[in-house]
């Protein structure tokens, strides 16, 4: 409750009107198609890979809440109806943690380890920051544990020889096409599948075809089924089923020259180094989580004594430096530090916790991620709302506006305009004035009597008087010229005396 409290009262995520947007777009192409067979905004859309399928969830949820989302915050009703979209998100993220635990079971059998792994994840300031808003990341992340247990419960129900029902293997192809139809990206899960069947082969000493003669009317019955749910959450492709081929090529090469702040220099999305990975999981990552992943060497003799749990093990613990390693060898285009990546970030906690409980005795595993569980309390409160920008102990080595990025949603909107609605009245400004920004603000000073939002890049062509605020980029913006300075937003870690400064306001006469 208190984090769903967080979510509805956050400020509003660039990513955010844009996914609002390529809904309607879906929306009004799906009545189209239906009524008259095609629909050419959709065909033309620049942005028509972009999935829609946790819209389905979402809309339902999102316009049962949004007046009184509205009424909370004061917002105009797009705001209200974008921040509403935030309960989903939140939800579904809760929804993953219970699977997170029941993976981490099978693993160490242990249900009370299980349980504290699980809040460690839940409460890691990075996801928990980013289940508030992130519309896009924290579906595709949950779907995939999803999906990742489902799997390895029909691998288990395999290897013990018990029936496989039609109905799970159902299911599983719905939820495999629902991520897909968030992302295509989901289709890389399939090399998750393939590395559990050939860990399952080498237990089972089976062979591939016999698996496959076996079971082709499963096998049959599981991939046509996928075609269809692919079809069926996909707009676009009732247009043309062939598009499937366009959306994989068009989302690997993602066409935005975006500039990632990455310790100390600007990567670039079309041109990024193999480091760039490297570097964001070493500074993101909890220390504990990355010390016990390196851990492998000394407990995967213990893991691997059991055979399924090294179908569970062995699964998720190939998988992540694999697909690392594809994503670098074709060149996958990815910005905003991990966030394209994030799917993989519980399948590290997984190993990483696994090997923790193999490693030293359980008492004092309790007792270490207990600790954290503090620290992490403790930095959500005082990063809130920017707990998706959380970086761990070792950034505050370096400073951490100049080498990182901080705030690159742009969620510090919603403390910004109430320090300009303050600075407005006490200073009895007229409302007709000018608000320079990211053009997210004017959502929270519509009900405000504010008339007048631009964006940032017009400062220079703007008649003056002005308010301007910067905040996002921030660090690869200059400073307004001949304006004044007069409030700033900024949060600080625990043990460091620096503030972090998010945003900025201006007067400009």
């Amino acid at each position: 409750m208190f984090g769903v409290c967080l979510s509805l009262t956050n400020g509003i995520s660039h990513d955010e009107s844009h996914e609002n947007h390529n809904w309607l777009i879906n929306l009004s192409a799906i009545k189209n198609i239906l009524s008259n067979g095609s629909d050419e905004i959709l065909s033309n859309y620049n942005e028509k890979f972009h999935g829609v399928a946790f819209h389905f969830i979402n809309q339902p949820i999102q316009y049962l809440i949004k007046d009184i989302v509205t009424e909370i915050n004061n917002s105009s009703e797009l705001g209200g109806i974008l921040l509403s979209s935030h309960l989903a998100v939140f939800l579904i993220f809760c929804i993953s943690g219970f699977f997170f635990y029941l993976i981490i079971l099978k693993i160490t059998k242990n249900s009370n380890y299980s349980f504290i792994s699980t809040i460690f994840f839940l409460l890691y300031p990075y996801l928990f920051g980013h289940s508030q808003f992130n519309p896009k990341d924290i579906p595709f992340l949950s779907f995939w544990i999803i999906n990742t247990f489902l799997f390895l419960n029909i691998l288990e129900n395999f290897y013990n020889k018990n029936k496989l029902f039609y109905r799970d293997l159902i299911i599983l192809s719905f939820l495999t096409a629902f991520l897909m139809s968030i992302r295509i990206l989901g289709l890389v899960i399939f090399i998750q599948y393939i590395i559990s069947i050939l860990i399952l082969i080498e237990k089972k000493n089976y062979k591939f075809v016999y698996i496959f003669k076996n079971n082709f009317t499963k096998i049959f019955l599981f991939f046509f089924s996928l075609l269809i749910f692919i079809y069926i959450l996909n707009p676009v492709f009732w247009l043309d089923p062939l598009e499937i081929i366009s959306s994989i090529k068009h989302m690997s090469k993602i066409p935005h020259k975006i500039c990632t702040l990455t310790n100390g220099f600007c990567m670039y999305s079309n041109n990024i180094l193999p480091s760039y990975y490297f570097i964001w999981l070493l500074y993101k990552l909890p220390l504990l989580v990355i010390i016990s992943y390196l851990a492998y060497p000394i407990v995967e003799s213990k893991i691997f004594k059991d055979d399924l749990r090294s179908i569970y093990y062995g699964t998720i613990t190939i998988f992540v430096p694999v697909i690392i390693i594809i994503f670098i060898l074709i060149d996958i285009n990815i910005y905003d530090e991990l966030r394209h990546i994030m799917f993989i970030i519980p399948l590290i906690f997984i190993t990483s916790f696994s090997n923790l409980f193999y490693l030293i005795k359980i008492k004092y595993s309790y007792f270490i991620i207990f600790i954290f569980l503090i620290f992490f309390s403790i930095e959500n409160y005082l990063l809130n709302p920017y707990q998706y920008t959380w970086l761990n102990s070792l950034s505050k080595f370096k400073n951490i506006e100049k080498n990182f990025e901080v705030d690159y949603w742009g969620l510090s909107n919603k403390r910004l305009q109430k320090k300009i609605i303050n600075y407005v009245n006490v200073n009895n400004i007229n409302k007709n004035i000018c608000i320079l920004g990211d053009m997210y603000v004017k959502e929270f000073l519509i009900n405000e009597n504010f008339k007048c939002f631009r964006n940032y890049s017009h400062i220079d062509n703007e008649d003056r008087p002005l308010i301007a605020y910067k905040n996002v980029r921030n660090v690869k913006r200059r400073d307004p010229v001949n304006c004044k300075k007069i409030e700033e937003e900024s949060y600080r870690y625990l043990f460091l005396k620096k503030k972090i400064s998010v945003g900025t306001i201006w007067y400009c006469d």
